[in-house]
């Protein structure tokens, strides 16, 4: 499983446990000291062959395990960081007609509670939070699959999760392989400034590059 945690401010914020006088130190941990963010990838995968991707004009919303398509004005700032970030590592934004090499999904999720759960092999019929037509319509119906171990998190705050999925295999395999995973749990999320976060997500994956 190739999962990286960067858990740099929360071990600062643990530190006030020996320093600090308050009995409830992990209550002062600012927005920002209290995020999590982790990072999933196949390691399998040749990002590099990757050259073009499409990106869902929406989120999928799940709130106490039932899903649904929203885009507020937050959503719009993640997708619109995404779109950024892939730029930057060199991919080039096409249509979802025009037979991308990647798709990519972003969910909110909140009120709902998570595990943590290792696929040894290939997971079939993934029933996560993805609409099952979106991607799906356009490649045969076909189901998604994860090759890797996949960590989550039980949360009340809430989560941010996006994923990356191979179309290119898509029709050689009949199914969707999700290839990266980015996942940010903790506060405020949703009213903070998404280009920093979804940032550190690409920043702990320096592999997600077209060369």
């Amino acid at each position: 499983m190739n999962t990286k945690l960067n858990l740099l401010s929360a071990f600062a914020g643990l530190a006030l446990i020996f320093t600090g006088c308050t009995k409830e130190p992990l209550n002062n941990l600012t927005r920002e000291e209290s995020r999590i963010y982790i990072t999933n990838h196949d390691s399998a995968t040749n990002f590099s062959s990757f050259k073009t991707f499409s990106i869902s004009d929406s989120v999928t919303y799940v709130n106490n395990g039932r899903s649904s398509r929203d885009r507020t004005v937050a959503d719009q700032g993640f997708i619109n960081a995404t779109i950024a970030q892939m730029k930057a590592a060199g991919y080039v934004q096409v249509g979802k007609q025009t037979n991308p090499d990647v798709g990519i999904n972003i969910s909110r999720i909140t009120n709902t509670s998570t595990g943590v759960i290792v696929y040894d092999n290939y997971y079939n019929g993934y029933g996560g939070y993805y609409d099952p037509y979106y991607w799906g319509s356009g490649f045969g119906g076909y189901n998604y699959f994860m090759p890797y171990g996949y960590a989550t998190y039980s949360i009340r705050e809430g989560a941010l999760s996006i994923d990356l999925l191979d179309l290119k295999d898509a029709s050689a395999n009949n199914r969707i392989k999700i290839v990266w995973t980015g996942l940010i749990r903790g506060s405020g999320i949703f009213s903070s400034d998404a280009n920093s976060q979804v940032k550190t997500l690409f920043d702990q994956s320096p592999y997600l590059k077209t060369n």
